[in-house]
């Protein structure tokens, strides 16, 4: 028991230090995708499908796990399963991209606010994982936050709310898949491939492309597009498989607090007082949510411990 405790600590250390980086990397992006202006968001995106794939197919061949794909045909499990995170980060990709190349770089990072406590809820509701008193205090707060910003914005936040569900499915996709982040991400491009060469050859057609039109610099950018897509998911996949939903909403508030920062300060966009009102709502169901992750965890380490320490 004493070996399995010193197992599972090890990865659970790696899983917080890789779901760490991959929201770090996500933070950054707000300053990265206007980069890649004139290109519209559905240009953007398609490249991003294609050169990712390019990208995760290399890593696979160096790796060789290329078995491993084949096995993804024989599980209609896994098939589907796969299917519905493909379906779901395309759908997130295309409505972030759009957010921040028209200044909504506020609202995409308060989706991303969001979802720790709809991936939360989902963890609850789909997997059967509980929440204490304290955290469902925390989701009344953060209900409460949305009804504060829903009437500031004199709507529904859509943007941030489809940015959150479509984020947390992917994740509950992730974790119940749970296969190899690599060969994961790989197979995922690979099932949206075809339509976004078919998207690009008819941009291409049409002669709306930018891919040539706007010089190398231009074309290298959107080059990078595989590269800066791959490197956090990898991260974000296998931290999906080593640490429990719960954390996984915790560490992502990391992202939309940089995302938060470049949108007020970098960007300029407005935040009239409800807004604040609204986001600090959010804030303090994060804290709640961290200040009650970090409590229990000590007592679970400190259990666990005394039973290695008996065994």
């Amino acid at each position: 028991m004493g070996q399995a405790y010193a197992r599972r600590v090890p990865e659970s250390r790696k899983g917080l230090l890789l779901g760490t980086s991959a929201y770090l990397l996500w933070g950054l992006f707000p300053i990265y995708w206007p980069l890649l202006r004139p290109a519209g968001a559905l240009e953007i995106l398609a490249h991003r499908v294609l050169w990712s794939l390019v990208t995760m197919g290399l890593l696979v061949l160096v790796l060789r796990r290329t078995t491993h794909l084949r096995a993804f045909l024989g599980n209609r499990r896994l098939l589907a399963l796969l299917a519905l995170s493909a379906a779901t980060v395309t759908a997130n990709w295309a409505l972030y991209i759009w957010g921040v190349n028209n200044g909504r770089v506020v609202e995409t990072s308060l989706g991303y606010f969001i979802n720790p406590l709809v991936t939360v809820l989902m963890g609850v509701v789909l997997l059967g994982e509980r929440l204490r008193r304290p955290q469902w205090a925390a989701m009344g707060v953060g209900l409460l936050a949305v009804v504060v910003l829903t009437l500031d914005y004199g709507r529904l936040p859509w943007i941030a709310l489809a940015l959150a569900f479509s984020f947390g499915t992917y994740g509950l996709a992730k974790k119940t898949a749970d296969v190899g982040a690599v060969e994961g991400l790989a197979f995922e491009t690979m099932l949206i491939a075809p339509f976004a060469l078919a998207y690009l050859g008819w941009l291409a057609a049409t002669g709306a492309s930018t891919f040539t039109s706007e010089g190398a610099g231009h074309a290298a950018l959107l080059m990078t597009t595989g590269i800066v897509t791959a490197v956090p998911l990898i991260c974000f996949g296998a931290a999906a498989t080593r640490i429990p939903m719960v954390s996984i909403g915790l560490l992502q508030y990391l992202a939309p607090v940089l995302q938060f920062g470049f949108g007020v300060f970098y960007f300029d966009e407005a935040m009239p007082a409800g807004r604040w009102v609204g986001f600090a709502l959010v804030w303090v169901a994060l804290m709640a949510f961290t200040w009650d992750a970090l409590r229990h965890r000590r007592r679970q380490l400190a259990l666990s411990v005394a039973g290695a320490t008996a065994a």
